[in-house]
């Protein structure tokens, strides 16, 4: 091994998105969505089998533009995990909607689904689900799918980290709701930079969708306005981008499993690293999270030997910036010991045994 430095997560763009772009820049295109973004739409409702797919310029508005297209209003109340990224309630918190958090199952990180039945109130009006690394509830989809009938709830999927996941049932991630939402952010498998999409069979979403996204225009490039609706398109250029990475989409879906397994079997005799539960044979990782004791003296000991992590998500509840009250056991948990390692698609397999190795010896010393 070098002495390269190791990311935690790093985009990866190569030759082919730059032609892109260059080709796209030599057309005298007028940036705004058209052709390719049309295109990259139609790639993505392709690999999910969705009947609809609208992007929008994050993974956060598409979010609040679910929950806004589904009839969620301000003062309606939201369950949401309490281990999540903070767009998941923020999204919600945009337009005055309320977030209850509720813990996770200690497998998988997604929602507790006897705490989500004790959470909902005359209030509750959606349910999301957020697919914590790609993961599904160990509860299944289909007990989400019969609550949320059950108390006339939209379910809404956060699947931001699970492009390339599939329940058992053969559904992409984000297809057993109302609606499904995904993230094109530096750090998932694929990126755009930033930008988000949608996906839903629902004609009626699709269209609310497609409006709330264009200024609540009647139709594409008129200044004919039924509803209120804002300004949260995507680029181009950020098409170009997406095109070309949807490309790689299947080898990077195989490479993270394989990264997966090279963890877990240099981590095997390593009783101080828990990984959760992770169904590869349906399912993408996309960060490589674990449980790891004396987490703090770890990430210093890997940073020395040039070793990136990053800690997991908080609970929310917690956070300064909400500080609800309540105490949720699983996500507090994962505040305390969550850690992400090396995960990047580029990952070489001697830099995940030298990493494995490093852990290795910090515990042994």
């Amino acid at each position: 091994m070098n002495n390269k430095f190791i990311p935690q997560m790093e985009p990866w763009f190569g030759a082919e998105e730059s032609n892109s772009i260059n080709e796209y820049l030599g057309e005298g295109g007028w940036m705004t969505e058209f052709k390719r973004t049309a295109t990259f739409e139609q790639l993505i409702a392709q690999f999910t089998h969705a009947k609809h797919c609208i992007v929008v310029n994050n993974g956060t508005i598409s979010l609040t533009l679910a929950a806004m297209a589904c009839g969620i209003e301000a003062g309606d109340e939201v369950i949401i995990p309490n281990y999540t990224m903070i767009a998941s309630p923020n999204s919600i918190k945009m337009f005055g909607a309320n977030p209850v958090f509720v813990d996770v199952e200690k497998e998988t990180l997604c929602l507790d689904l006897d705490k989500v039945r004790q959470a909902i109130t005359s209030k509750t009006k959606a349910i999301m689900l957020v697919s914590a690394n790609g993961r599904y509830p160990k509860a299944g989809i289909s007990s989400f799918e019969q609550l949320a009938k059950e108390h006339n709830l939209v379910l809404i999927e956060d699947a931001a980290q699970a492009l390339g996941s599939f329940y058992p049932d053969g559904r992409h991630i984000g297809l057993a709701g109302a609606v499904g939402s995904f993230s094109f952010s530096a750090p998932k498998v694929i990126s755009t930079g930033q930008g988000g999409a949608l996906i839903t069979n629902d004609d009626d979403i699709a269209a609310k969708l497609r409006r709330l996204k264009d200024f609540g225009r009647s139709g594409g490039g008129n200044d004919i306005h039924d509803t209120i609706g804002y300004n949260f398109k995507f680029t181009e250029l950020q098409a170009c981008l997406g095109i070309e990475q949807m490309k790689k989409l299947n080898w990077r879906v195989e490479r993270k499993k394989e990264i997966y397994k090279l963890y877990k079997k240099h981590l095997a005799n390593n009783n101080n690293i828990r990984f959760f539960d992770q169904d590869l044979e349906n399912t993408t990782p996309w960060f490589i999270d674990v449980l790891a004791e004396q987490r703090e003296e770890l990430m210093a000991y890997l940073k020395q030997n040039n070793i990136g992590t990053r800690i997991m998500y908080p609970p929310i509840n917690k956070q300064v910036a909400y500080q609800v009250p309540g105490e949720h056991t699983i996500s507090e948990l994962v505040g305390k010991k969550g850690l992400w390692l090396p995960s990047a698609s580029q990952l070489q397999n001697d830099e995940i045994e030298f990493i494995c190795k490093t852990i290795n010896a910090f515990y042994n010393k």
